[in-house]
Order: C-alpha cells, then sequence, then structure tokens
C-alpha cells in the first residue's frame, strides 16, 4: 500500500483556508510548484513561525506575538473606553478606518448554543473581571448586527450595565446582517461615530 502522493497532501491542506475550494487548492498547489517556489518555501517558513509563536493578548485577547499587544501596552491609549468586537479582523478594520484611541476586547466569536458557543468560549468571564477593574467607563459593543451578535451584545450590556457602566453600540452604516470586516472604511467610520446608546 502506497503512501498519498505529496501534490494530493499539499492540495488538501490549502483546503483549510476560506474560500478556497478543491479547484482553488489545485490552481493555488500547481502555480506554487510550477512559477513560484521561492514564494511557496516562503509562504511555508512563515506559516510554521506565525502558527507556532501568536497567541492570544493575555488582556484583550487579539492575536500577537508578545503577552501583551502593542494597544494594550501602550499607555496612550484611553482605557476608559473599552470598544468589544467579535474578531482579531474586526479590530484592525476599526484601527483603520476611524481615530478611537481606547482599548479592545476580542470575543473570537458570537454566542450561539446549537454550536456549543457560550459564555465560557467567548472569555467573557474576563471581559467582566476587566470591567471590575473600575478603569472602564464606556463598553461599545462593535457587534455584527445578526441574530447572534444581538443575543451577544445584550449579554454583554446586561454585564455593563450591572456595574454602572454606559454602554453604547455602533449606529448607521452597520447593514443587518452584515459582518464589520467586510464594510469599506468610510461606512465603518460613519458607523463608528455614530454609535447610540444601548
Amino acid at each position: 500500500m502506497s503512501a498519498r502522493p505529496l501534490l494530493d497532501q499539499l492540495i488538501d491542506a490549502l483546503r483549510c483556508l476560506p474560500g478556497v475550494g478543491p479547484k482553488s487548492a489545485q490552481r493555488i498547489a500547481f502555480h506554487l510548484l510550477e512559477r513560484d517556489r521561492e514564494g511557496g518555501e516562503r509562504l511555508a517558513r512563515v506559516m510554521a513561525c506565525a502558527m507556532r509563536d501568536i497567541g492570544q493578548c493575555d488582556r484583550c485577547r487579539t492575536l500577537t506575538e508578545a503577552s501583551r499587544c502593542a494597544l494594550c501596552a501602550d499607555p496612550r491609549r484611553d482605557s476608559a473606553q473599552l470598544c468589544v468586537v467579535e474578531q482579531p479582523s474586526d479590530l484592525v478594520a476599526i484601527e483603520q478606518a476611524t481615530d478611537f484611541r481606547g482599548l479592545y476586547f476580542v470575543l473570537g466569536g458570537r454566542l450561539s448554543p446549537l454550536d456549543g458557543i457560550g459564555p465560557a468560549e467567548l472569555g467573557l468571564e474576563r471581559l467582566a473581571a476587566r470591567l471590575d477593574e473600575g478603569e472602564v467607563r464606556e463598553v461599545i459593543l462593535a457587534i455584527s448586527p445578526t441574530v447572534e451578535g444581538g443575543a451577544t451584545a445584550h449579554f454583554i450590556a446586561d454585564l455593563a450595565a450591572g456595574r454602572g457602566l454606559s454602554v453604547t453600540r455602533l449606529a448607521q452604516g452597520v447593514p443587518l446582517g452584515g459582518e464589520l470586516d467586510h464594510l469599506d472604511g468610510g461606512t465603518l467610520a460613519l458607523a463608528f461615530a455614530g454609535r447610540r446608546a444601548l
């Protein structure tokens, strides 16, 4: 019995990428092998290092190589404002499109009991502990306006309101059912500037 061919293994491995099906994976594999082996080798090296060395910030849960990300370590950021986002890509989108100078908390998803995602999976106990520290005055909910996003936002709003904190949510510009990391910068900036009390 022979081992599975390496080309098939490469194609199968590339399918783990979002939006890459069997045909796209095959095209990528052939491109790297036929036209850009140096790029493929660089990709493999960087990918191996990233998988090994990138983890979560111990403060906000975004992706970082250090125990604390650059934003959380920056003393110039306003610790009174805490923006809660679903994914690290949402944090990047807000940083690129707005002049927000507060801090963040990355959930890593939305509440979805059917998928087994509850408060523990989103680190909500860590968020509650952070709110209890007393520095945060406003919690900004930058969560996608989906059914699960709405449930998540209400859960977090209750956490914050129970501690006497101001709670706001992104307003106009974010379409119902939209994902933050798919919005253009202008739309996201307008939504962020027009946030309203929840």
